[in-house]
């Protein structure tokens, strides 16, 4: 009378240790595979709920983004960068108002670049990234260069000068430029290109646009540069945490 009361598990354990183990091993895969359909069908379900309940909304056009208001940024430009600034404007103008969707201009009176917001305005960070772009361009930096911070988004500009990292004066200050810049650039464009990154020198002021830990690597190194260290133990040490850098990521 037990025998008749057990269950087709107890069955199959009973049979397994008679010896018979093909039929404990099927009776296994019968319930693991409904356990999987069971879950797949859970899952589905869960997923119908929560894509039934999220909400759409429609695209925000430029006015509803800034809130019916609009908002201007002003770039002031030096007067020796007057001439690229009429060179290039094309190339300024073009990614500004065709990808940004932003309205912009060289106001003549005030020797400002105004970029302003307007109803085709799609993306609320856009005017952020056109004067950066049109920041770093005032700078010094090729506009080639300039197009990565709107294509971009961890891309930075950093300004510091020579004599916040020591106070120099005279001869010892053009001599701390000279072993920044090198003999013809040499050792601007090898920091450039181990750390990734642009560099301009303009008088005392050194202008870095990277990315953030790009610009630690290069700030570093024109530092080291400026207490006095040679060029031939500063390459070594960014190649190296150059290196460390590449092996991490």
């Amino acid at each position: 009378m037990e025998s008749e009361s057990n269950t087709p598990a107890e069955v199959s354990a009973t049979m397994d240790c008679d010896g018979n183990t093909d039929t404990f091993q099927k009776v296994k895969s019968k319930k693991s595979n409904k356990r999987k359909r069971d879950a797949a069908e859970v899952d589905m379900q869960t997923e119908e709920t929560v894509a039934a309940k999220r909400p759409q909304f429609p695209a925000l056009s430029g006015d509803l983004l800034t809130g019916g208001t609009v908002e201007m940024r002003k770039v002031p430009v030096p007067s020796h960068r007057y001439t690229p600034l009429k060179e290039n404007w094309m190339k300024i103008y073009t990614p500004i108002v065709e990808h940004l969707q932003l309205q912009v201009r060289f106001n003549l009176k005030s020797r400002n670049v105004e970029i302003r917001t307007c109803k085709d305005t799609k993306d609320i960070s856009a005017l952020a990234r056109a004067a950066d772009f049109v920041k770093a361009f005032v700078l010094g930096f090729q506009v080639e260069d300039a197009l990565a911070l709107i294509r971009l988004d961890e891309l930075f500009l950093e300004t510091f000068e020579v004599t916040d990292v020591k106070p120099l004066k005279g001869d010892h200050l053009c001599r701390a430029v000279g072993r920044i810049a090198g003999k013809g650039g040499k050792t601007k464009f090898t920091i450039e290109n181990v750390t990734k990154t642009r560099i301009v020198l303009a008088d005392t002021k050194v202008h870095i646009l990277g990315s953030f830990q790009n610009i630690k690597m290069a700030r570093t190194a024109i530092c080291n540069l400026i207490l006095g260290s040679p060029p031939s133990k500063v390459y070594g040490n960014i190649r190296a945490v150059a290196s460390r850098a590449a092996e991490r990521f």
